[in-house]
């Protein structure tokens, strides 16, 4: 049991690098400092936006509209932080 919820808590904390590079990723993106028309650039903002985007949507759904501002990454860092602790010392402690 203990490799299962070792192996969780390091995808979410793998997803959570993720989130961190797309938000990163659009901010760049958004300012046009990385060249999108380059091929490279284009694959990874494509990875980043199918990888995070399923997990996202729902949380923007029911955020009020804050303008141009997102703040749907940070909720979700702070439901996989919530989620990482309480596995941690809530439900893996069950088990041994």
């Amino acid at each position: 049991m203990i490799a299962v919820f070792s192996t969780i808590d390091m995808v979410l904390g793998l997803y959570t690098w993720i989130i961190i590079a797309s938000a990163i990723f659009s901010w760049l993106y958004a300012f046009n400092v990385i060249n999108s028309n380059n091929r490279f650039v284009g694959m990874v903002g494509e990875f980043l936006y199918k990888a995070t985007e399923p997990a996202l949507r729902p949380i923007r759904r029911i955020m009020p509209d804050l303008g141009g501002l997102d703040i749907s990454p940070i909720v979700l860092l702070i439901v996989i932080y919530f989620l990482r602790i309480f596995i941690a010392t809530s439900i893996a402690p069950m088990f041994f």
